[in-house]
């Protein structure tokens, strides 16, 4: 079972660095760990559509109506940490603050919810957070730029990957659906006769 000390220990581990049992002992590792995990946490959420934190929700109207420019405003729910998409809505829309403008009446929000249980993450979001943790302390824990470079490195690689696997996956498995039809050279030149 993961836990949030689990991914602290797998950023300190990569930075050759002591583990640590809570967030709130005192020591130095376990203070970075707990003044920067929920951040960098949802930095990594917010920088990719993960499935695993997808969430829907129709939201209707909020009684206030915007001073000018829109019709509707809609309160962002408070778990919401990105906007994916407004379903079933071709018009535009806007974002400001924590509300959502638009013409129509109720909207279908699809969006990144947070989600504090590290047991509901995928295992290479896991990986990712605990990356991006590591190169985001590596210079308060050892003092090492050149670590820092690499760490950074590290994290790059694991969000190119977790980002892959993770759009990758849930796709239409019917093989005839997303085929592009393929038009043979001889079958081109015949058509122009």
């Amino acid at each position: 079972m993961a836990s949030v000390v689990e991914i602290c220990n797998n950023a300190l581990n990569q930075l050759g660095a002591s583990t640590i049992l809570t967030l709130t002992e005192d020591s130095k590792n376990a203070r970075l760990c707990n003044a920067r995990y929920e951040s960098i946490r949802n930095a990594v959420f917010r920088s990719h559509a993960w499935n695993c934190l997808m969430a829907r929700q129709e939201l209707a109207a909020d009684t206030a109506t915007p001073a000018w420019g829109w019709a509707n405003q809609f309160t962002l729910p408070s778990d919401c940490l990105r906007v994916i998409t407004i379903s079933d809505y071709d018009y535009d829309y806007k974002i400001e603050g924590r509300k959502i403008m638009a013409n129509v009446s109720p909207i279908k929000l699809q969006y990144i919810k947070l989600v504090t249980d590290p047991n509901e993450y995928d295992t290479l979001l896991t990986e990712t957070i605990s990356a991006a943790l590591a190169a985001d302390i590596a210079f308060a824990v050892t003092a090492n730029a050149t670590l820092v470079t690499t760490m950074k490195e590290i994290y790059q690689e694991k969000l190119a990957e977790a980002k892959h696997i993770d759009a990758t996956e849930g796709q239409n498995t019917d093989p005839n659906m997303g085929q592009v039809d393929v038009i043979l050279s001889d079958e081109f030149i015949n058509s122009r006769f």
